[in-house]
């Protein structure tokens, strides 16, 4: 009972640590750098989207630069003069992976704030337009079996009324025929009785 707990404990564990996603405010000062660090494991994809934002600077408008390394330094995303950006690697090391930011133009202000979302792993995947793009392409198959469907029923309607033409014309032509033979037994039987005297 301890171990299957223990067990099913360590999977949640996992699990919550493979969905990390978050978006932070940073307040970064006039003068200095600041620095957010996250402890990933080698072969994970890291996605982030970072953003000055204006509400504290309604009339001046500075820019950041921002430097993101890799545990051994090796720099990954390196941005000058940048009010928006994005960044994207997979990690070929584990480590801590550091993002800096910095305010490089002349209006440095009182600093600015930065909102940063960084997602790592399976959160880097955009479900939303994953569902929309099955759901376009449920769609479109349902309308490509629709239009099997017309095409089918088209093709069966065509077969059924050259049937129906044909088995017209069949019973049209037997009739015909079963008139014609009554013709010639009725003409064939006044000619035998004729004969035999009995008309």
């Amino acid at each position: 009972m301890a171990a299957a707990l223990a067990l099913a404990l360590a999977a949640a564990v996992l699990a919550t640590a493979s969905l990390r996603a978050g978006a932070v405010w940073l307040d970064v000062p006039q003068s200095g750098t600041k620095c957010v660090s996250e402890e990933i494991q080698s072969n994970v994809v890291v996605l982030a989207d970072y953003a000055i934002m204006f509400e504290s600077h309604p009339s001046s408008h500075p820019t950041i630069a921002v430097k993101v390394t890799s545990p051994y330094g090796n720099m990954l995303h390196h941005n000058e003069n940048a009010t928006i950006g994005q960044f994207a690697f997979t990690t070929a090391e584990a480590g801590n992976y550091l993002a800096c930011f910095w305010i490089d133009s002349t209006e440095k202000g009182s600093g600015v704030s930065v909102n940063l979302d960084w997602k790592i792993g399976i959160a880097t995947k955009d479900w939303d337009a994953i569902a929309k793009k099955e759901k376009i392409e449920q769609l479109s198959n349902m309308a490509d079996d629709c239009l099997l469907c017309l095409c089918r029923e088209a093709e069966m309607r065509t077969v059924s009324e050259k049937t129906n033409a044909r088995v017209a014309w069949f019973s049209i032509l037997s009739l015909g025929v079963c008139i014609a033979v009554s013709i010639l037994q009725l003409w064939h039987l006044q000619g035998y009785f004729r004969k035999k005297k009995l008309i």
